[in-house]
């Protein structure tokens, strides 16, 4: 949520900043409600006096033996006034907050102008497309040829957009999360947490998912208000929601794996072939807790985590930094990583990691007490996958394919396959 004391005091520069996501924000309706809450503050703060006044009069008419009763009924009548007043106050700021809830991040003054990913700008490519000496296939095809990667069964089982796998490619997927944490524990200092995979309403609203994208949630019926997380960041940061954190304590570096299910309904008609968009993956996830003068570099040092993942697996992928328009919700500045898929001949998405500055933060209420003051001031949030599993597993497919239709396991892999070199 942004800061309503920015918007009050420099409305029209943060509209002309969100114009870069493609964001209207509707500054009369902000304006308008504003002002109204501010009217009704201050007559009830002119009530509250009136009455305070009032009260006395009521004591010294009482001891001089006076009769009190109009003052009484005066009193009662603000009293009325008062309780009308509160009822109409808290419909204004219910509606302001509804307005605020719904208004994004600002984004950095580095990102790029621009309305669609077809406007991201590359920062860096690492390796080169992998090339090969015969038509290489697609995970799919790769895939389902020896019935370890099985589209039809999930579809029985469920429906559209799940996978079962079997064997040795379980294996492989299971194995990519082991070394996915292990890298991130013991080679850049984060911790591993484990988390519910259901979450709260006020935790969603807390990272940004709620109101807005409500849509692309599972809800789980009930009347416990629970919905299935759509990513992992969700539960990990909210563990710093009404906390205040000492400084010695940061940074915090959290990393866990879980499941994530998303409806993806805004997704029709893309990528219904195989397992680059799914209801239900796995992914390994990175979240920072800094304090704000350190969350740009930090935002460099976790896209940096990321990419080792990438880097120890040898497959090729590029840097992108996010345009305006293809900027997220809450983000104020994402990295996407891009791995290449010889099936695809293209890049595609594997990581993004963001920088949310106190966006996060100020409706958690995480904070931190900054030891210059003493005084508690909200952290700044990050995070990343480091990385989409079932992508990852995609890419190994793609990318480590022979021409016999084998799958050659990357070196870093072959300790957690028990030596097995080749699917």
């Amino acid at each position: 949520m942004l800061d309503p004391k920015l918007l009050r005091s420099d409305l029209a520069a943060v509209a002309q900043k969100l114009s870069k996501k493609g964001y209207q924000f509707d500054t009369d309706l902000f304006t308008g409600l504003d002002n109204t809450r501010k009217h009704l503050q201050s007559t009830t703060e002119q009530l509250q006096s009136e009455r305070k006044t009032l009260a006395a009069q009521i004591g010294k008419a009482a001891k001089a033996g006076e009769d009190i009763s109009p003052l009484k009924a005066a009193g009662e009548r603000i009293n009325q006034q008062l309780a009308n007043i509160a009822g109409e106050y808290k419909t204004v700021q219910e509606q302001l907050d509804a307005l605020l809830l719904g208004v994004p991040n600002i984004p950095d003054e580095a990102v790029p102008e621009g309305t669609s990913e077809d406007d991201n700008i590359e920062v860096r490519v690492w390796g080169s497309p992998t090339q090969f000496d015969f038509e290489p296939k697609d995970h799919v095809d790769l895939g389902t040829a020896n019935g370890e990667l099985d589209f039809e069964t999930a579809a029985k089982i469920t429906g559209s957009r799940f996978a079962v796998m079997r064997g040795n490619l379980a294996r492989l997927h299971r194995a990519l999360i082991q070394f996915m944490l292990d890298v991130q524990t013991r080679e850049h200092g984060y911790e591993e947490v484990y988390v519910p995979y259901l979450v709260n309403a006020e935790s969603l609203r807390g990272t940004g998912q709620l109101p807005k994208f409500e849509e692309d949630l599972f809800k789980v019926p009930g009347d416990n208000d629970f919905y299935l997380i759509p990513t992992a960041e969700v539960p990990v940061t909210n563990i710093a929601r009404d906390r205040i954190f000492e400084a010695k304590e940061l940074p915090c570096r959290f990393t866990s794996h879980t499941p994530c299910f998303r409806s993806e309904a805004g997704s029709y008609g893309r990528d219904t072939r195989g397992m680059i968009r799914q209801h239900q993956f796995e992914k390994v996830e990175m979240v920072q807790l800094v304090e704000p003068t350190q969350s740009a570099q930090a935002l460099e040092e976790l896209t940096g985590h990321a990419e080792a993942i990438l880097q120890k697996l040898e497959l090729p992928y590029r840097v992108v930094v996010l345009c305006g328009g293809d900027l997220g919700f809450s983000a104020t500045k994402t990295y996407d990583l891009e791995v290449w898929l010889p099936g695809q001949q293209k890049y595609r998405e594997i990581s993004s990691c963001s920088n949310m500055g106190d966006f996060q933060a100020r409706r958690m209420q995480a904070r931190w007490r900054n030891p210059e003051t003493g005084k508690p001031e909200l952290l700044h949030t990050l995070n990343g996958s480091g990385l989409a599993v079932g992508r990852t597993l995609v890419a190994i497919l793609e990318n480590y394919q022979t021409a016999e239709g084998k799958i050659r396991i990357p070196a870093v892999l072959q300790a957690y396959m028990g030596g097995i070199k080749e699917l």
